[in-house]
Parts: structure tokens; C-alpha cells; sequence
């Protein structure tokens, strides 16, 4: 098979999506491909999911699940067992293991390629931060923070999650509970209670931490545990698409008790859907999707994101000993101290006050909820420049279906994309590697179609 006229393709982000979508377009059949993957970090396939390297931090998808590549299901598996042959660090792939060790494998996807020599080699990895991103007739340009420029034909934002910059007074959940200075007695005020804060609370229990922890949160909604359930076979047919929000959740409800009521896992329904999702909610009507995110979005996720068997554990056990208290609850008030902070509350559902005194607060409520609140500087160039816009029911940028990102005017663009999460928007279920990697792959493919190209001497850095 011939292969066509080479490109440049500028990736912002080296995390996993970042990397996924390199590995796709470095193997590409059909279309030479060169990459520069900018990465502010010291290395590239952690981001912000797999830094951690606490081994407390569990995957909350087994191993099974969790292959880069779409048509190698079992790669990841056979990558785990290729590193310890005589004791496996898993028994069978329905295991769950360190973020950390995910981390190393979505990093070797490309250290064969970093060692490709040559005067033009195919894959540049570049550490640094991108602070502006420009959009010309015939190329691409990213701008660093020192100043370098990277010129292409596209640039991919493949930026993650885009966390909110902790509010004076609160701690990051990304620093450790040591680094942050947190007493071994404090009481401790966790902001949130999804799987953030669960990974906050293993992170104070591995650090010996004896004073109370409190979990605050709206509903006060864990997540719940993996069981070994196969996945339900539902056919395409069967699915209502198109309906609205209280029609599909009835549909849903009957499945789920059905399929209970035969001797079966609720799990499996849920994971059942799953290949149906995006096309579900790409064709829920508008105010279905608001509905949904405004009252059914929290049920939704600690069904659908669900904990390792072992960390529920751990989170059970500190529950059962008093050490950890789950409020569904709101904060009315904080009241800075010598102590900490004097915290004012209401429990949900009720009118009356509470005070209580904390060590320290964590903020865990996760994500960015306004992406004009970003602070990515690559993300808000585009909003400047209205080479963005954020979609209208303001959780992500306004991307078209095949990821280009649409401009202020509603055009989508020909050389701007993004994969992941920026992409919630149009995909909705884009946070797990299973979805990453199936949007990579068609990215990818798409991208290899394209007819313009650049020649190499264009590719690298150029002084500002």
C-alpha cells in the first residue's frame, strides 16, 4: 500500500489522550505522519489520572478494559504480565492495579520511537507550556512560554481534565496530605465525594492520619465497587434513542430490574449501554441533556465510575470505624482561624445550621464546571481569539462530531481538534481510556485522508 504525502501534527497535551493519538498516527498504514508532542511535565503518559504514585491509587477499570489500543483488547494485559513473569502483579485481567504502573504503560507506547534517529525524525517531544495557539490559511502555529514556536498543519488539544485552581484556604488534592502540611489529629473538611476524594482519603490513611474525616457533597453520593458482572447484550435496535430524558430513564430502570429479577447484576446493564452512549446522548434532545446534568448526573456517575473491589474496602472500613463521615450537605459559610477554619453547613433537606471546626479543606469537587473559567492558557487563546467557543450547555468547548473544534462563528475548523475530555460536550462518556482510544483511532484515521501536507523542513521550533 502507498502512503501518502507526510504531515505535522502538533499535539498539546502529553498525557494519555495525547499520546494514544501520537501512537495512532505513528502507525498509521497509509499517511507519513510527524509529531510534536508538547508535555509540560518532566514525562509524557501520566497527566494528571496516572501521576500518582501512591500505590493506594487503584485504576477504577481492570485491567481487562484498559488496552491503548482498539484492536489489541488483551495488549495491556500481555504488556503487565511481560514485566514480571514469575510473579505477576495480577492474578488474571479481572484485576485492578497502581495508576502509577498504567502510567509506565501508556509511556513505553512511544519509547521505541523516541530512540528513531535520523535528521528528521518522526516523533518530537517537547517540554513545555503552551500559551497560545494560531490558526492560518496554511499551516498551525503553538506558541511555548519561552518563547519557541512550533509550526504544522493541525494542532490537537489533548489538554485532560482542566482542574480548577484550589480557592485560598483550600488544599490541592493533587498534593499529598504530608507535602500540605496536614496534622496527623486534624479534622478534615473533603469537598466533594467522588472517586477524587476517595483517592484523598487512601492518601491520609496511608500517611497514619487519625483525626476525622469528613466527606461534604449535594447528595453525599459514593461511588459504588466493581463486581465481576459481565457486560449485559443489549442490541442496537433495543435502544430508544432520540427519546426524552424521563422515557429513556424508564426504559433503562426496566432493564435493569429485569435483568435483576433473572439473577443478574445491575453492573451489567449499565456496562451493557455502554458502546450506546455517545449516540445516546448526541441524540438527546437539548433539554433532556440539561435535565440530565442538572438531576440524574450524580446517580449516573457512582453507578457508571465505580471503585476497585480493594479500595472500596478500605473506604467501608474507615465508614464502619467512625474515621470517615459521608454529609450530603451544603457550605453556608467559612470562617478563617488559627485552628483552621470555622465552618458553617446545612445537612440537605434541612434548615438548620451547623458549625463545625476543621484542620484543613480539600477542594475535590473535581472539574472546571464553566470552561470559561479555564485556566489553560492554549484554551483560553482560542477563546480570545474566537477560534473557540463553549457549546451551549457550557461544559466544554463546541467541538463537531468528528472532533474539530468550532470557531465563535460556528464554523468547524480544518486544522484545530481536540480528543478526551475537552471533547465532553459533543461524546459525553469521553474520560475512560475505552473511549479515548476509540476516538484516537478514528481521528487518526480521519486525519490520514486529508489531502494538504507540509514538507519536513517546516516541522520543529522556530525562534519567536
Amino acid at each position: 500500500m502507498s502512503r501518502s504525502a507526510s504531515r505535522h501534527a502538533i499535539i498539546i497535551g502529553g498525557g494519555a489522550s495525547g499520546v494514544l493519538l501520537a501512537y495512532q498516527l505513528l502507525h498509521h498504514p497509509t499517511r507519513d505522519f510527524h509529531v510534536t508532542l508538547i508535555e509540560q511535565r518532566p514525562d509524557i503518559g501520566r497527566g494528571l489520572a496516572y501521576h500518582s504514585g501512591n500505590p493506594e491509587h487503584l485504576l477504577n477499570v481492570r485491567v481487562a478494559n484498559m488496552s491503548a489500543l482498539p484492536d489489541e483488547p488483551d495488549h495491556f494485559w500481555r504488556w503487565l504480565t511481560s514485566r514480571a513473569a514469575d510473579a505477576p502483579l495480577c492474578p488474571d485481567p479481572y484485576c485492578f492495579v497502581p495508576r502509577r504502573i498504567y502510567g509506565d504503560y501508556v509511556a513505553s507506547l512511544l519509547r521505541p520511537l523516541m530512540s528513531d534517529g535520523g535528521a528528521s525524525p518522526r516523533l518530537s517531544i517537547v517540554q513545555g507550556t503552551c500559551v497560545g495557539v494560531s490558526e492560518g490559511e496554511t499551516d498551525v502555529v503553538a506558541m511555548l512560554d519561552d518563547g519557541r514556536c512550533h509550526i504544522g498543519d493541525i494542532i490537537v488539544l489533548a489538554t485532560g481534565h482542566d482542574t480548577r485552581s484550589s480557592s485560598p484556604g483550600y488544599l490541592d488534592p493533587w498534593v499529598s496530605p504530608s507535602s500540605a502540611g496536614i496534622a496527623a489529629d486534624d479534622a478534615v473538611l473533603i469537598l466533594g465525594s467522588g472517586l477524587t476524594m476517595v483517592d484523598y482519603v487512601l492518601s491520609l490513611l496511608t500517611d497514619g492520619h487519625r483525626g476525622p474525616i469528613i466527606a461534604m457533597s449535594r447528595r453525599g453520593l459514593l461511588a459504588k465497587a466493581h463486581r465481576r458482572a459481565e457486560p449485559m447484550r443489549i442490541d442496537e435496535a433495543e435502544v430508544p434513542f432520540g427519546v426524552g430524558l424521563s422515557q429513556l430513564l424508564r426504559w433503562f430502570r426496566g432493564r435493569v430490574e429485569a435483568h435483576v429479577a433473572d439473577g443478574g447484576d445491575w453492573r451489567g446493564v449499565v456496562d451493557g449501554i455502554r458502546p450506546y452512549t455517545q449516540r445516546l446522548w448526541r441524540e438527546l434532545p437539548p433539554i433532556s441533556k440539561r435535565r440530565f446534568l442538572e438531576h440524574a448526573r450524580a446517580w449516573w456517575d457512582v453507578h457508571r465510575h465505580r471503585m476497585a473491589p480493594e479500595v472500596e474496602a478500605r473506604i467501608a472500613h474507615a465508614l464502619y470505624a467512625g474515621h470517615l463521615t459521608l454529609v450530603a450537605g451544603k457550605i453556608i459559610g467559612i470562617q478563617p482561624n488559627e485552628a483552621g477554619a470555622w465552618v458553617r453547613y446545612r445537612r440537605r433537606g434541612q434548615r438548620e445550621i451547623l458549625d463545625l471546626q476543621v484542620g484543613a479543606i480539600v477542594d475535590c469537587t473535581g472539574i472546571v464546571k464553566d470552561p470559561r473559567a479555564t485556566t489553560n492558557p492554549a484554551v483560553r487563546s482560542l477563546f480570545d481569539q474566537g477560534l473557540a467557543r463553549v457549546d451551549p450547555l457550557c461544559i466544554g468547548i463546541e467541538t463537531s462530531a468528528d472532533c474539530a473544534i468550532v470557531n465563535r462563528d460556528g464554523v468547524p475548523s480544518r486544522r484545530l481538534f481536540a480528543v478526551g475530555p475537552l471533547t465532553r460536550a459533543a461524546f459525553w462518556e469521553i474520560i475512560a481510556i475505552p473511549d479515548i482510544r476509540t476516538q484516537c483511532a478514528a481521528l487518526a484515521a480521519q486525519l490520514a485522508t486529508k489531502d494538504e501536507a507540509r514538507p519536513f523542513e517546516h516541522i520543529g521550533a522556530r525562534p519567536p
